[in-house]
């Protein structure tokens, strides 16, 4: 096993480690570890709220969670010799839930993936499902099911949602100078439609001080992707993936979390994926001058692992950018397209039993393809959804006799 260079006791918060992580992106940040470029190292990681989601039958804790302290990271990892205008190399080797433990912290054994209500950050169905409401997974080794999601059974993709390097400050003041003016362009809305920093809930590692005050007022809140890399939800960044993330700070600053041990193109549900606590396995190294070298300068690029689960028969879902409810026309609008096609998935599932928020979670959870068809076609862009039948333990192609409606009971929903 490689060298454990930040250590986490999932019975305890983040906040209480013998080293704390942070939740928030600032250069101010110091490093809780340094490396150096060649070395293998495995970092461990809290589920991305800190532990306030159970394992019951309930989703009063979707419901009530504190996204002021998400996402809880690990790190950062300072790498020796990184300077900015480099890129840093990170190969993932391995990673998975907690090892070799069951028990009621999450990543022991299972995992969960939530819809948020409208008024706590909602998700990409957010008018159709505003409330929130819950599915606990169960782990054996590759697959997991849930006793909320009965007739399912799903090969996992693990990967981390949340890595990346620390922003300069430049950076960083830019990130805040555009997303607030997002957010003053409709400041009531509901859902906001970005974050501003908040100093509320604030974890800045091993800062004190003044500086744990300033991460607070100026550190950029974790839940996007960023040019840093950040909360990007790729499901292929998994085994085998080695990613070139940007240098903007001295030691580069590499901090993550937020693993998941499934999730489908998009994480529709916005807590979609099968969150869970875990470890993940990294080898770095170092491009020097690499960002003016390849040209990249706005987003990390990266190479997938080859160990996606090998489903080979799908069911396909399309949309168009119309809004169907009241017949309007968006001009190649993708968004809106690929939010009808997982609308029309879920329409098709219920058909078959399962509940709309039911087939909202698999659509969250499981491996499914989400493609851009088309956007040249004036004025509908068209994309898809394509869903693995063989997660299902019942033939659910269409045929001749018509759907064989079961009741699958519901997931965990709010008293």
């Amino acid at each position: 096993m490689p060298e454990v260079v930040f250590s986490v006791d999932q019975a305890k918060s983040m906040r209480d480690q013998k080293v704390p992580g942070h939740n928030r992106w600032h250069p101010d940040i110091p490093p809780a570890v340094m490396v150096k470029p060649g070395d293998t190292f495995r970092i461990e990681c809290k589920e991305w709220t800190d532990g306030q989601i159970g394992n019951n039958d309930s989703a009063n804790d979707v419901r009530d969670v504190n996204l002021d302290v998400a996402h809880m990271l690990s790190g950062p990892i300072g790498v020796e010799g990184a300077e900015p205008g480099d890129l840093l190399i990170v190969d993932i080797l391995d990673l998975g839930p907690v090892p070799q433990e069951t028990g009621p912290h999450c990543g022991q054994g299972w995992g969960y993936s939530g819809i948020f209500s409208k008024v706590n950050g909602g998700g990409f169905l957010t008018d159709y499902f505003p409330d929130a409401y819950k599915a606990v997974w169960d782990f054996q080794g590759q697959q997991c099911t849930s006793r909320h999601v009965p007739g399912v059974r799903m090969t996992g993709i693990t990967h981390p949602g949340l890595f990346g390097t620390a922003p300069s400050p430049e950076l960083l003041a830019k990130w805040n100078e555009r997303e607030r003016a997002l957010i003053a362009t409709d400041p009531d809305r509901v859902p906001p439609l970005a974050l501003p920093p908040l100093g509320a809930g604030v974890l800045a590692g091993t800062a004190t001080g003044a500086a744990v005050e300033a991460i607070g007022r100026d550190g950029a809140r974790t839940v996007p992707a960023r040019e840093n890399g950040g909360n990007h939800d790729i499901k292929n960044f998994s085994r085998g993936s080695r990613i070139f993330y940007p240098v903007h700070v001295p030691n580069a600053l590499l901090s993550g979390g937020d693993l998941h041990f499934s999730q489908g193109d998009g994480e529709i549900n916005f807590c979609g994926a099968i969150e869970m606590g875990g470890f993940i396995d990294m080898h770095v190294d170092l491009i020097k001058g690499g960002m003016e070298k390849f040209a990249i300068h706005n987003n990390p690029v990266f190479m997938p692992g080859n160990v996606e689960p090998r489903y080979t028969e799908f069911l396909t879902f399309i949309g168009i950018s119309v809004d169907h409810r009241d017949n309007s026309n968006a001009y190649m609008d993708a968004t809106l397209a690929y939010r009808n096609a997982c609308l029309n998935a879920i329409d098709y599932l219920k058909t078959w039993g399962y509940t709309g928020e039911q087939g909202y979670l698999i659509l969250g959870t499981a491996p499914i393809e989400g493609r851009i068809g088309g956007v040249v076609d004036i004025p509908n862009a068209c994309c898809s959804v394509f869903l693995p039948t063989g997660i299902f333990d019942t033939d659910i192609r269409p045929n001749a006799e018509g759907p064989r409606k079961v009741d699958r009971g519901q997931v965990c929903v709010t008293s």
